[in-house]
């Protein structure tokens, strides 16, 4: 069966080097972090975007040559900080990726997302272009009551914590709504962008936030089994990787710490059971 492990917002950045033990504490959190992303054993390793702070070309390519340390594949969903300093064909040369696509397996239908925007720090909301949407619908579709993953850096608007707030979701003037309520049987979204894990069920679809690595140390595994569909929480408990978080903190831009990322258990972890079909909504 289908196993994934997903990455919130990593936020890898440059730092300045004149700061006494930075680049030490930059090089042991990212690559015990993501050495440790790697280590499991999974069919996809997916980040839910913002892996870069800026999307400089240093950035990305310096978290790229620590992801390619094992023979993974890995997906990179753009969040709005990939794209701060670069166009979106410029970052996608550099990390080989693919703006946003589908995978179509027995087990369930995996849609990526691009809702980001491109070289725009004012705005720092989600958008959705009528040709993606049009292109989502299509699958929605298409995936009859096979099990849907969609994977995206904004969550949609008022279902998990803090999506309610102005540029924190997918723009609200877009009816994504209309989208999703065409499945049929179960749909499960995965998001990051505001920082703070939160697990959310509306219709028949289950909603499920990734806080950012840097405060919440730790990553998301997805098991399909039997009757169900089982995501959990690994935690980074290395203290070293704490101490060196804090340090980030202090010397960091565009980055302000949420001490609450955590949440509570049940916004960490939860059961999907594959024996319930709704109709949908159309």
């Amino acid at each position: 069966m289908m196993k994934l492990v997903l990455m919130g917002d990593l936020h890898y950045h440059e730092i300045d080097h004149s700061i006494p033990g930075l680049l030490e504490a930059r090089t042991a959190f990212y690559h015990t972090l993501l050495e440790r992303f790697l280590d499991i054993n999974a069919d996809l390793h997916i980040s839910l975007g913002d892996l870069t702070n800026l999307g400089s070309s240093l950035e990305l390519q310096e978290v790229y040559e620590i992801l390619r340390h094992k023979d993974r594949t890995f997906i990179h969903v753009l969040g709005n900080h990939d794209l701060y300093t670069q166009t979106r064909r410029e970052v996608l040369e550099i990390t080989g990726q693919q703006r946003y696509h589908a995978i179509d397996t027995d087990t369930a239908m995996l849609v990526f997302l691009d809702t980001a925007k491109e070289m725009d720090f004012e705005d720092w909301g989600g958008w959705i272009d009528d040709e993606q949407l049009k292109w989502l619908e299509r699958l929605i579709d298409a995936s009859g009551s096979k099990p849907l993953l969609v994977f995206g850096h904004h969550p949609v608007y008022n279902t998990t914590a803090r999506s309610e707030k102005e540029k924190g979701s997918i723009h609200p003037c877009i009816d994504i709504w209309s989208i999703l309520n065409r499945k049929n049987g179960v749909g499960i979204y995965f998001n990051g962008h505001t920082h703070v894990d939160s697990i959310v069920t509306q219709n028949n679809w289950t909603f499920v936030q990734l806080s950012a690595c840097l405060d919440q140390h730790g990553f998301r595994i997805l098991e399909f089994l039997e009757e169900e569909i089982r995501i959990s929480a690994i935690d980074i408990a290395d203290k070293d990787v704490q101490k060196h978080a804090s340090m980030l903190h202090q010397h960091m831009k565009h980055f302000k710490p949420n001490p609450d990322a955590r949440g509570l258990d049940l916004d960490r972890e939860i059961m999907v059971s594959l024996l319930k079909t709704e109709q949908p909504q159309k």
